[in-house]
């Protein structure tokens, strides 16, 4: 999850799908990952999240998380405003995390755009997928596990335009970046890009 740009990218992985035998040691874990998050001035080194940037999107954030409480996901961390002399002006928001998310919410199905992660529990391989694959948008996904058959098998059937399997963020020279569905148009940082710009035209001679 892109926290570091609050969640304001078009590539965060914004929910996490985990299986029920990891399930609560991993929410422990990512809660006190995210305690790490030092919010401040994105200028300084200290800082690793800064504020949103926008008002309407920081009203936009702010009804997301209240919209999560009243679909009964479970808040583990965040959703406020920090505390502190900093954080009285702007548009500061805490980093999020709801766990007990199900796929029919809408912080599960709608682009927030803002911090808020979204930790949802899985059984099988088919629910996991049908789970990624329940939104109108595919751009990014994460796939994590030892064995690469199964990695393999997982991405062909997701329906996202770039995976990274262990890992996450990372783009590479030359290689298409796009999305599925409703995210986005074309392919950015590659050879299809310039392409893009091309106006072909065809002249037919018949002698």
């Amino acid at each position: 999850m892109n926290f570091a740009w609050q969640g304001q990218s078009c590539g965060s992985t914004s929910r996490l799908l985990v299986h029920d035998s990891l399930y609560d040691e991993f929410v422990e874990s990512v809660v006190a990952r995210v305690r790490q998050i030092r919010l401040g001035n994105p200028a300084l080194e200290t800082s690793t999240m800064g504020p949103i940037n926008s008002k309407a999107q920081y009203d936009k954030v702010c009804n997301y998380v209240e919209v999560a409480k009243a679909d009964g996901a479970r808040l583990v961390h965040g959703g406020r405003r920090p505390e502190g002399a900093g954080f009285q002006r702007g548009y500061w928001r805490e980093p999020t995390v709801f766990a007990d998310v199900t796929s029919q919410m809408r912080i599960a199905q709608e682009e927030v755009f803002g911090p808020i992660l979204s930790i949802m529990r899985w059984s099988d391989a088919k629910q996991a997928l049908d789970i990624a694959n329940s939104v109108e948008y595919g751009l990014t996904a994460s796939i994590w596990t030892a064995d690469i058959g199964t990695a393999m098998q997982t991405a062909r059937q997701a329906r996202s335009g770039y995976i990274w399997i262990n890992g996450v963020g990372t783009h590479f020279r030359g290689v298409p970046f796009g999305g599925y569905k409703n995210s986005g148009v074309g392919r950015e940082e590659s050879l299809d890009e310039m392409l893009s710009y091309t106006e072909t035209k065809v002249i037919n001679i018949m002698l």
